[in-house]
């Protein structure tokens, strides 16, 4: 089976070193990939929300399903694009329709969602430019921190929780005068929940659904979770609080009531469905879906996944997902991101990426690489996730320090805590 994967992040190349591990992928292209896809396939220069060169290649190259990474495609419509055109109906899009991705792509969907649903969730409120001082004075209502969340996708720096409300009052007026752009057109304004959070990451064919190993990632970039939010510094999988009765939990209050969802609103959905959850005092809240694999998450959820990723893929698409059992190596598994010196905020591109092959242990995903004649340089905030199992976690985060240690290129940095709050 020839297969597109879609996306260029450590994310794409954890899923793209899985699928070709896979008997039935005959050859995988990924668009645009980075330097380390190109270890598991063939990398294609490809604007991935230009549907009709999607579609050009698709069809040139006899690609027998598609799989997309990130969420841009999948909320701007990629999957119903290829339903509705004839000569592409027949071809898998692992992914949701476009109303099914509105749980990413609409905070405000999100919640109105999970409030039908009866989904355990922060209390919300959402507000517009035309009610501006509704919003203010709601604000005003609320015990601080005071969380606010830009309605639609604005790469992940849309949630704001600030401590004091004239701050709030203020961030809400930037963010609706158009601080994010479209993202921030509305607001939600929602409950603050102190708890610890953790990631569940269901596969569903909008009607069945398997989980798949259960994942903590670490967002903030300074140790101790301090400082400003990034697309995540680390994740560690499994994770040690969330034991059988919560997933039980989780499974009951949660995740039937999603699938039930989406089958009473009649969305098609044949994809991840990635759930952000928190605990509070050990009952679990839903604070964001995303309708995609996590990043870093999904660098330590897929290597210990042990069952073949395409062939649950085909499973997706042809009704069998019920049939399967997914099958989870027993170890931990930690991934440390190395980052640009000044991520989250400016940094340079283009340095060069030593010793990658001193790496003995433990597994090197690409995030933002690419490669320069013979050499492999930055070319992204986060630049490479670094994966090791161990029999307890202390034991996996010790190769990954190592490793992140050995590997070298100017202004690296990575935190040094990951996990620190669970051991």
């Amino acid at each position: 089976m020839k297969i597109l994967l879609l996306g260029s992040g450590g994310r794409e190349h954890a899923l793209a070193w899985k699928m070709v591990q896979s008997p039935l992928c005959s050859k995988l292209f990924i668009a645009p990939g980075n330097a380390g896809t190109r270890l598991c396939g063939e990398n294609i220069s490809l604007n991935i929300n230009d549907f009709n060169a999607v579609k050009s290649f698709v069809l040139s190259n006899e690609i027998e399903m598609v799989v997309v990474g990130p969420e841009e495609p999948l909320v701007l419509g990629i999957y119903d694009f290829f339903k509705q055109d004839a000569s592409l109906q027949n071809i898998p899009v692992i992914g949701p329709s476009k109303e099914g991705a509105k749980l990413e792509g609409s905070k405000a969907f999100a919640k109105e969602f999970m409030m039908e649903m009866k989904i355990p969730t922060a209390a919300y409120q959402e507000f517009n430019g035309q009610n501006l001082k509704e919003g203010l004075a709601y604000i005003a209502t609320q015990t601080p921190p005071i969380v606010l969340k830009a309605d639609g996708l604005a790469a992940g720096k849309g949630v704001v929780i600030l401590p004091e409300i004239e701050a709030a009052q203020q961030e809400l007026s930037e963010m609706l005068a158009g601080k994010f752009g479209n993202a921030s057109s509305k607001v939600v304004i929602e409950q603050f929940l102190s708890g610890i959070e953790f990631s569940v990451f269901v596969l569903t064919d909008g009607n069945t659904y398997q989980i798949l190993p259960v994942a903590k990632d670490y967002k903030r970039v300074g140790e101790g979770d301090k400082g400003l939010n990034t697309g995540g510094m680390g994740a560690v999988s499994p994770v040690p609080f969330v034991d059988d009765e919560m997933m039980k939990k989780v499974e009951d209050r949660i995740i039937i009531p999603t699938i039930n969802g989406l089958k009473k609103r009649n969305i098609e959905y044949k994809g991840f469905v990635f759930i952000g959850l928190i605990s509070v005092e050990g009952e679990p809240y839903v604070i964001e879906y995303n309708c995609r694999m996590g990043d870093p998450e999904t660098e330590v959820v897929i290597p210990r996944l042990e069952n073949d990723l395409v062939d649950l893929f085909v499973a997706l698409n042809d009704g069998t997902l019920a049939t399967k059992t997914i099958q989870s190596n027993p170890d931990f598994a930690t991934t440390i991101m190395l980052v640009s010196g000044g991520y989250p905020e400016h940094y340079e591109k283009g340095k060069k990426v030593q010793n990658l092959e001193a790496i003995e242990k433990g597994l090197v995903f690409h995030a933002g690489t690419t490669q320069k004649d013979t050499d492999i340089v930055t070319a992204g905030g986060r630049v490479l996730a670094l994966t090791s199992f161990g029999k307890t976690m202390e034991e996996a985060l010790s190769i990954s320090n190592k490793n992140a240690d050995t590997i070298d290129f100017e202004g690296k940095y990575f935190r040094k805590d990951i996990g620190f709050d669970l051991q």
